[in-house]
């Protein structure tokens, strides 16, 4: 018995985990199959008739009319990404193969879910510049702060100071404590420090318990000399039960500052 491949069509649609999208060229939705509600958690019958573009990432527009353009034009589009905003209020990355089908009028689009994905890149890209204990830059992304800081500082003629700091007796607390409360430690450390400075200065962990913090723009070395003070009193508040009985820490802070200490990273 021959197989009838045209009622089969729309059933081999509506299996597909990817969701299928037919919109007509004035961006109104005329056909989704049912994989979109597991996409952007609407049934199907919700979004047909509704424009597309009520679902973009108002960040995403631009990018996204490009695409509709190049697609519209004749140009076949299998990579563009975007991102859609889910009935939950959720947003969901989204990769494209489209094109324009110019007898019927409308744009044929599937859609792959690349959320996971994408979170995967972001978290391997955080974490080629970022400590993965405390969250705060890495050694790595500190040296080319500071050397851009100091082409800006060069440039601007204006002064930036480095301090280097570190937890007394921080081989004590592993000891007597544990390895668990020492990283409880330099992470309460790290929140302290980066609450002590401002959105563009880096606070920075170069490894164990030593901290950088790099401050631009400095106006004076009283302005830095009132930041350390700062610092060591945030350093030596009351730390909480949760920290094994250790009522509170200390820390030593060394300062460079440039251009009086030295014109170059190494200095």
């Amino acid at each position: 018995m021959p197989v009838d491949l045209n009622a089969l069509y729309p059933k081999l649609i509506h299996l597909m985990l990817d969701t299928v999208f037919v919109v007509d060229e004035h961006d109104q939705i005329v056909f989704v199959s049912d994989a979109c509600e597991t996409l952007l958690g609407y049934r199907a019958y919700e979004l047909i008739g509704t424009s597309i573009s009520d679902y973009w990432h108002p960040d995403d527009l631009a990018a996204t009319r490009a695409s509709i353009h190049r697609v519209m034009n004749g140009q076949s589009h299998v990579d563009f990404c975007n991102r859609y905003l889910r009935k939950d209020g959720g947003v969901v990355y989204i990769l494209w193969s489209a094109q324009w089908s110019e007898e019927e009028g409308v744009r044929i689009g599937v859609a792959r879910d690349v959320t996971a994905l994408r979170q995967a890149e972001e978290e391997l890209r955080f974490l080629a510049h970022h400590d993965p204990l405390t969250g705060l830059t890495n050694r790595s992304l500190f040296n080319d702060r500071l050397d851009s800081s100091l082409r800006a500082a060069h440039r601007h003629q204006s002064g930036l100071a480095l301090l280097f700091l570190d937890i007394d007796d921080f081989k004590g607390i592993n000891d007597v404590q544990g390895h668990a409360v020492g990283d409880r430690v330099l992470c309460a450390i790290a929140r302290r420090l980066e609450g002590c400075v401002r959105e563009t200065d880096t606070v920075a962990r170069m490894g164990g318990d030593e901290f950088v913090v790099l401050l631009t723009d400095i106006q004076s070395e009283d302005a830095v000399s009132r930041k350390v003070e700062h610092i060591l009193e945030v350093m030596a508040e009351p730390l909480g039960a949760e920290f094994g009985g250790i009522s509170m820490v200390s820390c030593s802070i060394g300062v460079a500052c440039y251009p009086a200490d030295g014109k170059d990273a190494d200095t």
